[in-house]
Parts: structure tokens; sequence; C-alpha cells
């Protein structure tokens, strides 16, 4: 059979085929066992009914004496017993016909011929007894009427004692025989019983060999197969032995474990080819963090290095500016005064070497340390020398610097090079970056809080001022210069940190006339308290 269907039919049809032979075999021995019983049934009803038969027979006998004996009693007592006896007879014969002349067994006929002479016997002796009673109930002599109802009665005896014990007999034979075909039946449908429980076994067998089993060994063959394949073997492989459904399951089975294996190849293929190329981009990032360190490392090399060269000249040539000015004053009259020309060039270097402090304290920090030298200042001198520092570059690009002192001057405990710087960057980065800048003003104002003394240091110019996010110019690496222009600075991110580490705030926004802002608050000295200094006189403080 090349479908399952039809092999699942087949099951379902022999199973269905024994269930109705079964079922057939079942009605057919209730059928057998209910004729047997009815036939026993019958023959014992047959019996009761020849039993009372006899009883009645004896009555009319006793009944016939004593109407003979007293020849005053009434005749209705005989014939009351007389009416029993044909009563009885009716029942007998009709029980005897109705069982066997009815029947279509030649058996049950020739019994029932067999029972209507015997049956006919009796009708005779009663009617024969009955006429005989007549007579002697005619005879006056009381002996000779003795003498006749005992000869009638004899008579009477001799002929229904033997036809009744032959029907009786018959019956007991026919109950006899009724058990026998009980017990041979029993035997027979034992047996019948016993061979289609095996025929139905071998039925059974045969089926599951033959569909049964091979559909399960198949079907657990592909449960094997697929477990295989989810455990990653995707080679496995069925073999089609059959064009039924379980053959297109397999040929479709074989189908997807190739897919999957095509296309874990082409997984595997594309992972080793990523990993090429996180490989790849890995080590190209490594090198380029390489290089990027020497840069690094070059660049804080140069700073360091120019800053070492340039400040040891600076130190000669601010020296010998001393003794050559100190020279001319010796000299009094007889040499041309050069005092103005060397307090320029004092002032000039003063100021190089500021900037090349200012370089080195750059350097410094971005290697991670920074040096503040606290010290109780005046915060109009480090303003002004921060004005002073830019005011050439203002100068050069036509735009007012001016510096606002206020009414008094405020002393603050801070790091003046550094706090110098963080002012000199700020007006640096608005002469850099504003566009159509004309003015700048640093102003210094103070007032005073629940904490204490504040000094308020604010940079403003007319400018266009911060864009909205002004806030993210205070990240790290943040770099809004235009390009092209270099510039020479701290940067927002360190100059907050200074102004952090002075225990102030920085603060961006805009100016009254949409500039640029920035407010500086740093806690000014009360009556001139200086803060508590180590003993190499700084506060080492590691750069954030």
């Amino acid at each position: 059979m090349r479908s399952l269907k039809a092999r699942f039919a087949l099951l379902l049809g022999g199973t269905a085929l024994l269930a109705l032979l079964a079922a057939a075999g079942v009605l057919w021995s209730i059928r057998l066992t209910e004729n047997v019983i009815e036939r026993t049934l019958a023959a014992q009803h047959r019996m009761e009914l020849l039993a009372e038969l006899s009883g009645r027979l004896a009555q009319y006998g006793f009944a016939a004496i004593e109407s003979v004996g007293n020849p005053d009693a009434p005749p209705e007592a005989l014939s009351v017993t007389r009416d029993r006896v044909d009563q009885a007879l009716t029942q007998v014969d009709d029980a005897i016909g109705s069982g066997m002349a009815l029947s279509s067994r030649l058996e049950d006929r020739i019994q029932y011929v067999a029972r209507t002479r015997p049956l006919a016997n009796v009708r005779a002796a009663r009617a024969m007894l009955d006429r005989q009673v007549t007579l002697v109930r005619r005879e006056t002599d009381p002996d000779r009427r003795k003498t006749a109802m005992q000869g009638a009665l004899n008579a009477f005896g001799a002929m229904t004692g033997p036809p009744l014990s032959l029907l009786i007999e018959a019956e007991r034979r026919s109950m006899n025989a009724g058990s026998e075909d009980a017990r041979t039946l029993s035997q027979r449908l034992t047996a019948v019983s016993l061979t289609a429980v095996a025929l139905a076994l071998a039925f059974v067998a045969v089926l599951y060999r033959s569909v049964t089993r091979p559909t399960l060994a198949r079907i657990e063959e592909i449960r094997r197969a697929a477990g295989a394949v989810g455990s990653g073997a995707l080679d496995t492989r069925l073999s089609v032995e059959t064009r039924d459904e379980l053959g297109l399951l397999v040929a479709n089975f074989n189908r997807m474990a190739a897919r999957l294996a095509r296309r874990e190849g082409r997984l595997a293929a594309d992972r080793a080819a990523l990993e090429d190329t996180v490989q790849a981009r890995t080590a190209d990032l490594r090198a380029a963090n390489e290089r990027l360190e020497m840069v690094d490392r070059s660049r804080r090399r140069f700073f360091a290095d120019v800053s070492h060269e340039l400040r040891t000249p600076l130190t000669v040539i601010l020296g010998e500016c001393d003794l050559a000015q100190r020279s001319a004053e010796r000299a009094g009259g007889r040499a041309v005064d050069h005092g103005p020309v060397f307090a320029t060039i004092r002032k000039r270097a003063q100021r190089l070497k500021r900037r090349v402090e200012d370089l080195l304290r750059v350097a410094r920090s971005e290697s991670g340390q920074i040096e503040l030298d606290r010290r109780s200042v005046s915060a109009v001198a480090v303003l002004g020398d921060a004005v002073d520092s830019a005011g050439s570059e203002a100068a050069r690009r036509r735009v007012e610097l001016s510096l606002e002192p206020g009414d008094r001057d405020i002393e603050i405990s801070a790091d003046p090079e550094w706090l110098r710087q963080v002012v000199e960057s700020l007006i640096d980065n608005a002469l850099r970056h504003a566009t159509g800048l004309t003015r700048i003003v640093v102003s210094l104002s103070g007032r005073g809080t629940a904490q204490g003394s504040r000094a308020r240091i604010v940079i403003e110019d007319d400018g266009p001022g911060f864009p909205e996010e002004g806030e993210g110019l205070f990240e790290r690496f943040r770099r809004e210069a235009r390009p092209g222009e270099a510039g020479f600075g701290i940067g927002l991110a360190l100059a907050r940190w200074v102004v952090e580490r002075h225990d102030g705030a920085i603060s961006l926004g805009r100016a009254e006339h949409g500039g640029a802002r920035v407010v500086l608050d740093l806690p000014a000295l009360d009556d001139g308290a200086v803060p508590e200094r180590n003993e190499a006189g700084q506060e080492r403080i590691a750069a954030a």
C-alpha cells in the first residue's frame, strides 16, 4: 500500500469487522441458548401439567366412588371434578401442541404425534369411566354396585396409568435432552469463542506487523533524526523508502536539513569574515591609538622642552637687562640714559616669560597634576595683569578692552597666575570667536551672602553671544573655533576646573545688549584673612 490513509482504513475496517463478527457470534450464541432453555422450560411446564392432570384424575375417581356409594349425594361434585379433568386435559393438549406441533423441527413433530395418542387414551378412559359410573348408579344391589364400581375403577386405572407414565417419561427425557443440549452448546460456544479469539489475535498481529509497527518505526526514526538536527548534526539524512505521506515527510525533512546545513555554512563563513574584519579593525584602532599616544607624548614633550628652552635664555636676558640698568645708573651723566629702553625690554621679556609660564602650566595640567599656589591677592591686580596681557591682541583686532574695578579692591585667596590665565583665556576666547566684536568689559564687584563675602568677576562683550547649548562648551575636548583659527588658552573645561578648585563657580549667559557674558563667583577674604598653607606654601590638587 502506498498510502497511510489506505493502511489506516484497513486497520479500522479490520477492527470494525472483528467487532461485527464478535457481535454476530454473541447474538447467535444467545439465540441458541434461548432455544435450548425454551425447550427445557416447555418440557418442565408440560410435566407440571401432567402431574396436575394425574391429580385431577385421582380426584375424579374419588368423586365417582362417592357418587356411587352415596346415592343421595348431589351430582354436581362429580360434574365439577369431571370439568377439572377436561380442563387439565385441554391444558396439556395445548402445551404439547404449542411446543411441538408449531415447531419446524421434524423431531418435535414426531414427539407431538407420540404424545397425542396417550393423551387420547386418557380422554377415552375418562369418558368410559363416566359412562360406567352412570350405569353403576342405576344398579340397586349394593354388592353388585360395589363390584361394578371396583371393576370400573380398575379399568380406569389400567387405561390412564400407562399413558400418563409414558407422557411423564417422555417429558423427563425431553428435560434431560435439553440439559444435554445446553452442555453441548456450552462446549461448542467455548470452542468457537477460543477459535474466534485466536483468529482475532492472529488478525491483529498481522495488522500490527504489516501496518502499525512499520509506521511507528519510521516515525521513531524521524524523531531521532529531528533530535540529531536539533543537536547540531545538520548532515543527518533519512532514506525515502515509500511514496506515502511518511515518504513525503522524510523528503521534506531532508530538504529542510540541507537548507539548514547551507545556511549554517553561510553563517559560519559570515562569522569568520566578521571576526576577521573585527580583528583587522581592532588592529587598526590599536595602531591608531598608539600613533595618537605617540603624537600626544611628542606634543607634551614639545611644550615642556620649548618652555624649558625658552625660559633659560629669557632668565639670562632679564638678568643682563638688570645689570645694564644698574651700570647706567652708576655711570651718571657720562652715558646715554637707556633706562626707558631697558624698562620696555624688561616689560616685554616679563610678558614673554609669563607666556612661557602659561605654556608650561598648560603642559603640566595635561600631564594630570596641577599646582595651586593660593595666597591672599588683589582681585584688581590680577584682572589688571590679564587685561594688560590681552591689550595688544585687542588693539590688533580693533576691539576696545576696558577694566571696571568697581568701588573698592577685593582680597581673595587664589593662585594669581592661574586666575589671571583663566581671565585672560576668557578674553582671548571672546576675541577669537565673537564675530563683529567691538567692545569687551571686565568688571569686578563684591557682595555679601549668608556664607560670607563673594567676589564677582564679569567678562562681557557685544558679540553674537553663546549658542543655546552653551553649557556643552564646558565639556572636555569640545572646540568651537572657526577653521584655521589658531589660539592659545586653557579652555573652558580647565577654566571651570580651576575656578571650582578655588571654591568658586563659573557660568555662561547673555549680556544686557545680547552679547556673551561669563561670570566668575569667588569667595572673598573677610578682614584680610589668609587661608592656611602647607610647608611648601602650595596646595597640590590632582587635576580632573
